[in-house]
C-alpha cells in the first residue's frame, strides 16, 4: 500500500503542473489528501490529512492550486489532471467535471460521454472509465489564485 500512494503522491506533485496549459505567469502546485471521517464529542466530521498508507476504498482529494504571478490577466486558462490508475474518480465529483474516457483526446461531461465494452459495443461511460479531467479558469487577476480539486476512490 506504501507503493500505491507513493506512486499518487509522485504522480499527482509532478505530472499535474506539468499536464496544464503552459503559461510562464501562472504557478501550479499539486496535493493530495486522504479523507477521513472521525468521531469527535458525538460528531461525525470529515478531516483531510496527508496520506501515510491508504487501502482500496479510501476517498481522496486531489487538488491543483493556481496562481497567477504575473502582471496581466490571464484569461481561459485550461488545466488538464491525469487520473491515476490506481485510482477511479468519485461519483459525486464526476457529473459535474469535463472529463475524458479517451485518454485526453475528447472531453464532456460524463453523461454525454460513451466507451465501447468487450465486445466492442458501445454503452455510457461510468466513472471509473475517467482517464483525465479538465477545468477552463474563465480569468486569473494578477496576483489571483485558486483550486480545482476532485474526489477520487483507490481501487
Amino acid at each position: 500500500m506504501i507503493r500505491i500512494i507513493s506512486t499518487l503522491l509522485a504522480f499527482a506533485l509532478a505530472t499535474s503542473p506539468a499536464m496544464a496549459q503552459q503559461t510562464p505567469s501562472v504557478v501550479l502546485e499539486g496535493d493530495v489528501k486522504l479523507e477521513k471521517t472521525v468521531e469527535a464529542s458525538g460528531a461525525k466530521k470529515t478531516v483531510l490529512e496527508d496520506p501515510k498508507v491508504v487501502v482500496p476504498g479510501d476517498k481522496l482529494l486531489f487538488s491543483t492550486r493556481y496562481a497567477n504571478k504575473g502582471s496581466q490577466s490571464v484569461d481561459n486558462f485550461v488545466v488538464t489532471n491525469p487520473v491515476p490508475q490506481a485510482v477511479r474518480v468519485a461519483d459525486d465529483s464526476a457529473s459535474a467535471l469535463q472529463v475524458s474516457v479517451d485518454g485526453g483526446k475528447a472531453y464532456g461531461l460524463l453523461a454525454s460521454l460513451t466507451v465501447k465494452d468487450a465486445a466492442g459495443a458501445a454503452r455510457a461511460a461510468r466513472a471509473e472509465d475517467i482517464t483525465h479531467i479538465r477545468w477552463t479558469v474563465p480569468a486569473i487577476a494578477p496576483g489571483g489564485s485558486g483550486t480545482v480539486e476532485y474526489h477520487a476512490i483507490v481501487r
